[in-house]
């Protein structure tokens, strides 16, 4: 069974992590902030209508995409949050060692 895909986030002072079970087409928010941890569910739980791009920086179409189910989808959905909820992916961030610290 593969491992979950993960990526750190925050959420003002708070820091956390959003998994991918690709098996169990699931996502899971694990956040310090209540109200970041909403935002985030809210906006990964619900079809998402955005301008994909393709080929070049001027080839875009709109589509609509469910975050859940794929991981491909969840990446795309995951370069949408952070300007529709000011949860910020922090994809430099190593997600294990705020899994293991998650209050550093």
């Amino acid at each position: 069974m593969a491992e979950p895909y993960s990526v750190a986030v925050s959420y003002g002072d708070d820091l956390g992590w959003i998994e991918y079970d690709e098996a169990a087409k699931k996502i899971t928010v694990t956040l310090g902030s209540d109200e970041g941890k909403k935002k985030a569910e809210n906006f990964l739980g619900k079809p998402l209508t955005l301008q994909v791009p393709h080929e070049t920086l001027m080839d875009f179409t709109e589509e609509t995409i469910e975050p859940w189910s794929s991981k491909e989808n969840f990446q795309l959905a995951l370069t949408r949050l952070w300007e529709n909820t000011d949860v910020h992916v922090d994809w430099s961030r190593p997600v294990d060692y705020v899994k293991a610290h998650p209050h550093y």
